[in-house]
Order: structure tokens, then sequence, then C-alpha cells
């Protein structure tokens, strides 16, 4: 393994939860080098995801959504779902893992007003910082 551990966080478009995680790993969980994928990748990080996360002093304006096939799984050391269920690829299945479903801010953003929608993915940060937490306790 790596002097800091690999953590891959894992959801569906790798456009909200996951790159939300990763870049909140740096603050909650000490030692780890984090990255994001999702299984069906949309073109780009949703735009609440980087108002919320500027709102605590991260940028993820220029994160790019990429897919799980193309995650090499020599560079991960851990998963992380964020998903409902386990979406992790055969490649990944030997991988130590944490099932930590986070509900999808942007399932729903859409039907949402602004401030509704602002609130769900600040709910969903906050679910994220708590996860966090408690797994850099669990080590």
């Amino acid at each position: 393994m790596s002097a800091r551990e690999r953590v891959l966080f894992l959801c569906q478009a790798n456009a909200a939860r996951s790159p939300m995680a990763a870049a909140l790993a740096a603050l909650h969980w000490p030692g780890v080098e984090a990255s994001s994928a999702g299984v069906r990748p949309i073109d780009e990080v949703h735009p609440y995801a980087v108002e919320v996360m500027r709102e605590v002093g991260v940028d993820l304006s220029s994160h790019s959504p990429r897919h799980v096939e193309q995650v090499d799984p020599s560079t991960v050391d851990r998963v992380v779902v964020l998903c409902d269920a386990d979406v992790r690829p055969a490649g990944l299945l030997d991988k130590p893992f944490h099932h930590v479903p986070v509900a999808d801010p942007a399932l729903h953003a859409m039907e949402f007003s602004r401030a509704m929608a602002l609130e769900a993915f600040r709910c969903a940060r906050e679910d994220l910082e708590d996860a966090l937490r408690a797994l850099a306790a669990r080590g």
C-alpha cells in the first residue's frame, strides 16, 4: 500500500456526491488520497455541488466526471460506495470497501426551487462530512 491510503468514492453520475466526498476527504480524513468516479457519469459536475462546496472553501469547478472503468484498480486501496446499491465493478470487488449511502441531491433538483435544491445539496454535504469523520475515526 502507498504511504497515503488511496480511496475511491463511487456513485452513479460522479457529478455531486462522489466529487464532494473526495474533496471533503482532505479536510476530514487525514492521510487519504481521494478520487472519485461514477458508474454512469454525466458531462459535468452539478452546478449546485460547485456552489455548496464553495461555501466551505472548496472549488469543484474544474472537476471532470469520469467512468469507474477508467480507474486502474491498482491505484485504489479502498472504495467508498455512496449509492444505495453496491455499484462496484468486478475489478474493485476485492478491495476493502465501505457502503455509505447518501441521498443523491441531484435526483430531484429540477423539481425543487433553487433554495430547496441548494438545501438538499447542503444536507448531502453535511451527511458526507459526518460519514468521513466516522470513517476517519475507524481508520
